[in-house]
C-alpha cells in the first residue's frame, strides 16, 4: 500500500455562489494529488509520457460529506490499496484543518501504450518504484 498526503488552499475562484469549492473541482484536486504522489514516487507524469506512456481516467466516484469553503487549508490523503499493473486505482480522502472528513473519491486509470494506443503494463521503472509497497 502506497499512501502520500498533499494540501493545498482553496482559492476563490474554486467556489461557487454559496462560498462552496464547486463539485466539479474535487476531480481536479484529484488530479493535484495523485500527480504530486507520482511526482513523490521519483516518477513524473511528464516522464511517463516521454516514455511513451500515457494515464487516461476511466472511472471517477466522488462522494461530498461536508463542504470545503474559500481559504480553507485542505489535505488530501491519496492511497493505492492494490499493486498497479495495467490499470492504477487511487482511493482519496479530503479533510478540512481540524482532520474532518469533506470528500471520498477513486479514479481508476489504465496505462496505454501511446504509438499503439493500446493498453500496456506499467514501465518497468515505474513497477520498480512500486516494488517496495506491495512487496
Amino acid at each position: 500500500m502506497y499512501v502520500f498526503e498533499h494540501q493545498l488552499r482553496v482559492r476563490y475562484a474554486e467556489t461557487d455562489q454559496m462560498g462552496y469549492v464547486y463539485y466539479g473541482n474535487y476531480a481536479a484536486y484529484y488530479e493535484v494529488a495523485r500527480t504530486e504522489m507520482l511526482r513523490n514516487t521519483g516518477i513524473s507524469y511528464k516522464e511517463l509520457e516521454e516514455m511513451g506512456v500515457m494515464l487516461p481516467v476511466i472511472e471517477l466516484h466522488s462522494k461530498f460529506i461536508r463542504a470545503a469553503t474559500y481559504d480553507d487549508l485542505i489535505t488530501i490523503k491519496t492511497t493505492i490499496l492494490e499493486k498497479p499493473a495495467i490499470r492504477i486505482k487511487f482511493e482519496y480522502e479530503i479533510f478540512d484543518e481540524t482532520a474532518k472528513l469533506l470528500n471520498t473519491g477513486m479514479t481508476q486509470l489504465v496505462f496505454v501504450d501511446m504509438q499503439k494506443n493500446k493498453p500496456c503494463r506499467a514501465p518497468q521503472i515505474f513497477q520498480e518504484k512500486m516494488r517496495p509497497y506491495f512487496g
